[in-house]
């Protein structure tokens, strides 16, 4: 039986050298990384809105009720998704999208089993629309999917190389941990993922792998189970 797993791609992460928006040159890189990982597993993708959208950010600087704002970072996440699907299929890795709510027409709403059936058929899922609730992010809907679907893993990519014990983009001696359980990362305030979706994880033993999904070959590496970045467990 193939094992499942699910990655986690933020929006920021499709900015590349852009502001904002899209850089193709990563999301066509993705694609080819997605292709090489093989069809030796079983592979969901949460995909983030913050390239496009960022309800939080824009409902505490400007007043816009949280709730409207998050909605509209939800239908961020289906752009993207779309943009995946096509470079994905593109790159000749049959693919489909499933969103947290349905638009008639162009993408199908999220229902387990549907999910369970895509992933079996040997098609990368994308999964869009967050959970489809305001205030609750994409890592948390990272989690929740991956329970959902029965993944072994939830492989979170971002931009530095795993999980510090203080930020390395502004401390030189910052130390990255290979391996910390769910309890030592509590302990220490480490941001591995926000409280809720951390939470969830730990309380359903679901094991998360942090890593820099900028670097060449790492999705392909973390798909594969290779140990790279970080791997934080119960």
């Amino acid at each position: 039986m193939k094992q499942t797993v699910l990655l986690k791609i933020s929006g920021e992460a499709l900015l590349g050298e852009k502001d904002y928006g899209i850089d193709n040159n990563v999301v066509d890189r993705i694609a080819m990384e997605m292709k090489e990982a093989g069809n030796n597993t079983q592979i969901a993708v949460v995909v983030g809105g913050g390239n496009i959208f960022r309800g939080m950010q824009l409902s505490s600087k400007t007043g816009m009720v949280r709730a409207t704002a998050d909605s509209m970072g939800m239908l961020a996440t289906i752009m993207n998704a779309i943009a995946l699907k096509d470079r994905f299929m593109a790159a000749g890795t049959p693919t489909q999208i499933l969103s947290a709510f349905n638009i008639e027409g162009m993408i199908e709403g999220f229902e387990r089993d549907k999910a369970i059936r895509i992933l079996e058929r040997g098609n990368v899922l994308i999964i869009a629309g967050g959970t489809s609730n305001p205030y609750f992010t994409t890592d948390s809907t990272s989690i929740l999917r991956a329970l959902e679907i029965g993944a072994s893993i939830v492989l979170k990519g971002t931009n530095v190389d795993g999980v510090y014990n203080k930020d390395p983009k502004t401390n030189e001696d910052a130390v990255m941990y290979n391996d910390i359980t769910f309890k030592e990362a509590i302990n220490q305030n480490l941001r591995v993922m926000d409280m809720t979706a951390f939470a969830m994880a730990n309380d359903n033993n679901m094991p998360i792998r942090v890593f820099n999904m900028n670097k060449m070959g790492n999705i392909t590496k973390a798909i594969k189970g290779e140990n790279i970045g970080t791997y934080v467990h119960n």
